[in-house]
């Protein structure tokens, strides 16, 4: 049997640090894809390895079951799927679209009815994981929507991650990936305020983050984070700007239940101070260094 009758043809838009994985996971399961990113060049290597690459969203959803996107935003998320030459133009009827990015429940909503309208079904299906967790296909897909759509697109998911949470009606998955993404920016604020007090205290710093790391505050995030902050390691695998727009969602998200994330606001207090300062683009871990105080050392 070929791949095409085997598998549903799939379009996976946006080739960023987490798009070009997943692609390639697809591809790995032998999944007819078609890739579209803003930047064509990222696209070069899915073509070699069988990607046909779109112009354009709406070229990269013809004659596709399932359309994924995976983008910044909430404003790119709009641009992909209803811009000039957006996806759901072209999606026929029964189309699953499935956006993986971070976004806020009030824009997955105003997205469901646009698919509703178009007799397509929308999954919010937004990943825990970074870059090591979507090469290596072992993303956790967090699901909103209809069970009978999941089922779908559930093969697809499965070739690119370790599990799949069906969390419940549409915008469920985008509130918990929200939460999460909460909880480690927090994680990541804390440590580079306490790293920053035992550098200026002149306290061995190897030595504390081995107590710290290895005590009761050492999630396997904090290990992380405090290997590339004492190594000043700062290659992306999340972009701190990605995780200080993800603090401004959790708070929006969380003020419409009567909730004030007050160490969300407080987390991005330090995040908006490393934007400033020119560290959007690196990793989140790099929220550390405008608090080291003159401090010098490698960065990469």
């Amino acid at each position: 049997m070929s791949a095409d009758t085997a598998r549903p043809r799939v379009a996976l838009l946006g080739l960023g640090t987490m798009g070009s994985g997943m692609a390639r996971s697809l591809l790995g399961a032998g999944f007819p894809l078609t890739v579209w990113n803003r930047s064509a060049e990222r696209a070069a290597p899915l073509a070699a390895a069988g990607a046909r690459v779109a112009d354009s969203p709406r070229d990269a959803a013809t004659g596709a079951s399932i359309v994924i996107a995976m983008v910044a935003d909430d404003a790119a998320s709009r641009a992909v799927w209803l811009g000039d030459r957006g996806a759901l133009g072209a999606a026929a009827p029964d189309t699953v679209m499935v956006e993986s990015s971070t976004l806020t429940p009030e824009w997955v909503a105003e997205l469901a009815a646009a698919a509703d309208a178009r007799g397509c079904a929308l999954l919010d299906a937004p990943v825990t994981g970074s870059k090591t967790q979507a090469n290596a296909g072992e993303l956790l897909f967090l699901v909103g929507g209809a069970a009978a759509a999941l089922a779908r697109a559930r093969p697809a998911f499965e070739a690119m991650g370790r599990g799949v949470v069906h969390v419940g009606p549409t915008g469920s998955g985008a509130l918990l990936k929200l939460v999460n993404n909460f909880l480690c920016g927090v994680q990541a604020a804390s440590l580079a305020e306490a790293l920053a007090v035992v550098e200026r205290a002149g306290l061995d710093r190897d030595q504390a983050l081995e107590v710290l790391t290895n005590g009761a505050p050492g999630s396997p995030l904090i290990k992380t984070f405090a290997s590339r902050m004492a190594a000043r390691a700062y290659a992306p695998s999340f972009h701190l700007a990605l995780m200080r727009k993800d603090l401004v969602y959790a708070q929006r998200a969380a003020e419409r239940h009567g909730v004030t994330l007050t160490t969300a606001a407080t987390a991005q207090t330090a995040f908006d101070r490393a934007v400033d300062a020119g560290l959007g683009e690196q990793d989140v871990s790099a929220v550390v260094e405008p608090l080291r105080g003159g401090q010098t050392g490698p960065m990469g």
